[in-house]
């Protein structure tokens, strides 16, 4: 990243305005925002016989009430940066200021897209957590200025805080921050191996057209399409075995497009990736087209993900995720928050990581209290009414041939003992941990001083049973993780476990 020559090197204690630029991207996030309406009113407006001169004009009305409202930001926005905390002045009519305390920022993201790239500025969010919103959002400031900010807030305006050079990075005989992972084009070439974002992205752009296109449109333009094909196939005369040779060579050839997709996102989601440590802070820089620099202090760490598919296993690698106290924010689709510490890793590189964030917790553990050795039934029951009812649908359309649906009833016990041989959870006086999956892997653990709060919980199976599932909740999870529990444990297994992870917490201080 390279900044303008006229960027400022620090930032003084006096008040200080956006870039000149700013109102340009202001401007062009408000017309994200409303270009709908504008071409709603700049086509449908004039299909009159008559066309009304303020309909007429309505379009170009709105874009100047846009410009106006973007330069207004620009003159009317202020910020300054103190010893304690950060003022921020906003608002023409309704005016406001706002205090925030260094200690309240949890999360300072740094992102620039290929339009803040060629102007050298770049957009500056402060979060917090619990926030639905950002506490501070800056659009925009020069790159050495942005990153002068972002440097006294780490540092909390200390006097300490490393000097930063006109090029917006440390000056010379300032701490370097410590590398700790960085994923070279072999290693984002696995992660699109590894990854769906292909499909997800093919979806998301399904799921669009479906509500923007006509219906009729979408519905005629599959019927075309399938009837052309099937055309097609009936004039080859390929028989029963090279029709399912050719159907086979199709799905292969959408995989490998998909799979190529996903590639292309990588790459350009985590091209010049880095993760970087320093005393108190974890930062990740990545992007090819968009830069985006976001960091998350250590203490805000609340919990750990390790995921292995069967893709990672074949490639030798798995993922390492963690869960914040910071607000999930997701906007135009990217999520900001500092999520991934190893998008990809060996697994050796993701235990490593562990250590050096956690240097007191033991891991990988070696200590793992498997479940009962009854609890694959548990796993494998609640899918056999979905299972019994698929049979029965395909049996109604197809006869008896839909029978055949039971032959995977043999595959879905099997995986559920594999899963339940898998599961098991680990305890010591720092780290509760609990592991499960068999086909996707996965390993779960957090500080016992991160834990909120505990649930003992007991179904109507499980009080027949006499077991029991322990739940245990931090903030910051997401529905992307696995819960933090522990399942089918016999009661009085559970009940002890419960009293013990309660009575550490009654004597020790929520650390969040």
């Amino acid at each position: 990243m390279n900044a303008a020559s006229d960027d400022t090197a620090s930032v003084p204690a006096a008040e200080r305005r956006l870039h000149p630029w700013s109102w340009l991207f202001v401007l062009v996030q408000q017309l994200r925002q409303f270009i709908v309406p504008l071409v709603a009113l700049l086509i449908f407006g004039g299909r009159g016989d008559r066309v009304d001169t303020w309909m007429a004009w309505a379009p170009l009305i709105a874009v100047a009430v846009l410009v106006l409202n973007a330069a207004m930001q620009y003159f009317t926005f202020r910020y300054r940066a103190g010893r304690d905390g950060l003022s921020v002045r906003e608002g023409w009519l309704h005016r406001s200021q706002r205090d925030i305390p260094y200690a309240r920022i949890h999360n300072v993201v740094v992102h620039q897209s290929l339009l803040h790239r060629l102007f050298g500025v770049a957009e500056v969010r402060l979060e917090s957590a619990g926030g639905q919103k950002p506490e501070a959002e800056m659009r925009v400031l020069g790159l050495a200025e942005a990153a002068a900010l972002e440097d006294v807030i780490r540092h909390r305006g200390r006097e300490a805080a490393p000097p930063i050079s006109e090029h917006g990075a440390p000056a010379v005989g300032a701490p370097a921050a410590k590398t700790l992972l960085t994923l070279p084009p072999g290693e984002i070439l696995r992660l699109g191996l590894v990854s769906n974002r292909g499909m997800i992205l093919v979806a998301a752009m399904s799921g669009l057209a479906w509500q923007v296109l006509p219906d009729h449109l979408i519905a005629d333009s599959i019927s075309e399409y399938s009837e052309q094909a099937v055309g097609y196939a009936s004039h080859l005369q390929l028989g029963w075995a090279g029709t399912a040779i050719a159907a086979l060579a199709l799905i292969a050839t959408l995989v490998a497009l998909l799979r190529a997709l996903s590639i292309l996102l990588a790459l350009l989601q985590y091209h010049g990736f880095r993760l970087s440590a320093e005393p108190r802070r974890l930062t990740v820089e990545r992007g090819l087209l968009t830069r985006l620099r976001t960091s998350v202090a250590r203490r805000r760490i609340q919990a750990w993900t390790l995921e292995e598919t069967l893709l990672h296993r074949w490639l030798g690698r798995r993922g390492l995720r963690i869960d914040t106290a910071v607000a999930e924010q997701q906007r135009q689709g990217e999520q900001r928050a500092l999520k991934e510490l190893a998008p990809i890793a060996t697994p050796a590189a993701c235990d490593d990581l562990v250590r050096e964030v956690l240097p007191q917790a033991h891991w990988p553990r070696t200590d793992w209290r498997a479940l009962p050795a009854a609890a694959w039934w548990r796993l494998f029951l609640p899918g056999l009414p979905w299972l019994l009812l698929l049979v029965a649908v395909a049996t109604y359309f197809l006869g008896p041939w839909g029978a055949a649906v039971l032959l995977w009833l043999p595959w879905s016990v099997h995986g559920a003992r594999r899963n339940a041989r898998h599961a098991a959870y680990a305890l010591d006086e720092r780290l509760v941990a609990v592991r499960g999956g068999w086909w996707s892997r996965w390993w779960r653990f957090a500080e016992i001083d991160k834990l909120q709060a505990l649930r003992l919980s007991r179904s109507p199976v499980d009080r027949r049973l006499g077991t029991a599932t322990l739940w245990l909740d931090t903030a910051g999870a997401t529905g992307l993780a696995p819960p933090l529990r522990i399942r089918f444990l016999p009661q009085h297994e559970a009940q002890a476990l419960y009293e013990t992870l309660s009575a550490a917490l009654a004597r020790r201080r929520l650390r969040w």
